[in-house]
């Protein structure tokens, strides 16, 4: 009986603490986000993508230990920070996921057109890119984000994601800053990072990919882009089209300085 009055009292404080926590942040949501980041699920989706990472597969039976993220054949740690960049092997620029994408394709013999049917979970299947881009992006944890522009084109990619990001279109007359461009706004639970603020915006940037308790799972940047466009009633937007990179690009170039923990958590 001690025991279990013992627990009561355990499971008690750590209600009051909480309770005191959310109060004193102003935020009363903050308290579920800062437990499950304490204990973050993501972590799993991490560890599955170190596995598939180093595991021979795909028809030509390679891993992706030889993946040049732009830091040279198996170099990960800080490689993306600096992501998106050009290469010069596909003369374009990419972010995590397209570059992922290259790697599986030329170095596994995977189809691209299959990678992308499958390149977000559902309730019946995980998604390996998911899980390689969280295993891949967590390798540059703690480190700065450090999007360049030496490159034309990652110049011209960082034009055309911010007058996308600006741009208001579509049934809705939305643009990203109709949501995304004052303080204080919020979507049923869902604050909203007002991203003309640097702090907000490298807020954003240091944590995806980000587990969602919403949707029990991980998810990137292109997931959370394609969201964000369905929800504006736009057409589908393309994995890892030139349009999803060049916002990407804005984001992370703009979010400059912000420190990557990742996977980050999200309602």
């Amino acid at each position: 009986m001690s025991e279990v009055r013992s627990s009561i009292a355990a499971i008690a404080l750590a209600c009051m603490s909480a309770m005191a926590f959310a109060q004193g942040s102003g935020d009363p949501l903050a308290v579920g986000r800062q437990m499950l980041a304490e204990d973050n699920p993501g972590d799993l989706w991490t560890q599955r993508g170190e596995k598939l990472f180093r595991e021979k597969r795909g028809p030509k039976n390679a891993s992706l230990e030889n993946c040049d993220f732009g830091l040279g054949p198996g170099q990960l740690d800080g490689a993306f920070v600096r992501l998106p960049r050009y290469f010069a092997d596909t003369d374009k620029v990419q972010d995590l996921e397209s570059r992922l994408l290259t790697c599986m394709v030329n170095l596994q013999g995977f189809k691209r057109e299959d990678l992308i049917r499958n390149a977000f979970s559902t309730l019946d299947r995980d998604s390996d890119v998911e899980a390689l881009a969280t295993y891949v992006a967590s390798r540059s944890n703690g480190k700065k984000m450090d999007v360049r522009l030496d490159h034309p084109k990652e110049r011209e990619m960082l034009k055309a994601g911010e007058y996308i990001f600006n741009r208001r279109n579509g049934p809705l007359d939305f643009s990203c800053l109709t949501c995304h461009g004052d303080e204080n706004k919020r979507i049923r639970l869902q604050d909203l990072p007002n991203m003309t603020d640097p702090k907000q915006m490298q807020a954003v940037v240091a944590g995806w990919p980000a587990y969602r308790g919403t949707q029990s799972t991980v998810r990137t940047m292109q997931h959370r882009l394609y969201d964000c466009n369905w929800q504006m009633r736009l057409p589908d937007l393309g994995f890892t089209s030139d349009m999803s990179v060049a916002l990407t690009t804005y984001l992370n170039y703009a979010g400059n300085g912000a420190v990557i923990g990742v996977p980050g958590v999200r309602r």
